[in-house]
């Protein structure tokens, strides 16, 4: 609908935009830089970050620009997950059939990793989503996982993506085994008022427009109201670009963001 009357040729803030077409701010750039050097050295990453800071999106970015002739993408995301389904969903990706019991699951896992390894030259990263969810016995399950070879080295890149409580929860004396394995941290975070402006700014030239429909009040107000989250931003630019169109607003202005945000998204 907004898209018409603005003369978009793609909507510019939905889900499916490719990801080489995403903004991406300085932070993530390190981020992403911070994966890439996981994979490649097979170590054990954790990044995390609250609701709507585009965890999920980083993964996508990050996994697509893998390079497929070195890296071979395990992704498993079940808040349900256990040591067995763990290894049963990995091999499963491999195109096998898992053997019941966990032990026997493990060693199968890890055989096709040395093949895939020395046959193919393969490095497995493996990812796991929705890591905050995971259970005491799944977390401990990590640290036999990463021994291999009496710990001389990893079997795996592996990457554990979680709200922020993740982070709080390795902290526990509990978990300091864990907690000590892992290589590399990263903790994404809100977008600064310029940042939001250039990610706006972005989603406007993915869309095929060639001007300002947002004034820089109404920016102001954006950063405001969602605190740097992309994905408050993406619903109230959205919310804005309709409230806009349908009222016939070619610019959005900050008195448009307050009544959108206090009216409809309150």
């Amino acid at each position: 609908m907004f898209e018409h009357f603005y003369g978009m040729e793609r909507t510019p803030f939905s889900r499916d935009i490719p990801t080489g077409e995403l903004y991406e701010s300085a932070g993530l750039s390190e981020i992403l830089g911070r994966l890439k050097y996981a994979a490649e050295r097979q170590l054990f990453a954790v990044m995390t970050g609250d609701c709507g800071l585009g965890k999920t999106t980083a993964i996508r970015k990050f996994t697509d620009e893998l390079d497929t002739s070195r890296f071979k993408l395990l992704y498993l995301s079940d808040s349900k997950l256990t040591p067995r389904h763990f290894y049963k969903g990995m091999l499963e990706q491999l195109g096998l059939e898992a053997k019941f019991y966990r032990g026997d699951a493990k060693r199968q896992l890890h055989r096709e990793i040395e093949l895939m390894k020395g046959i193919h030259g393969l490095t497995p990263v493996v990812v796991v989503d929705e890591a905050h969810l995971l259970d005491r016995e799944m977390l401990e399950e990590v640290r036999f996982l990463l021994n291999f070879k009496m710990d001389a080295q990893s079997p795996m890149a592996l990457i554990m993506v979680g709200q922020s409580e993740l982070w709080d929860k390795l902290q526990l004396q509990s978990f300091s085994a864990i907690r000590q394995r892992i290589d590399i941290q990263s903790k994404l975070g809100h977008l600064e008022r310029a940042e939001v402006s250039q990610y706006i700014e972005r989603h406007m030239v993915y869309a095929g427009v060639e001007r300002d429909i947002f004034s820089e009040a109404a920016i102001d107000e954006i950063h405001q109201y969602t605190g740097g989250a992309f994905r408050l931003i993406n619903k109230l630019a959205t919310h804005c670009l309709l409230y806009g169109a349908q009222n016939s607003y070619r610019i959005i202005d900050d008195r448009m963001v307050k009544k959108v945000f206090e009216g409809e998204l309150a």
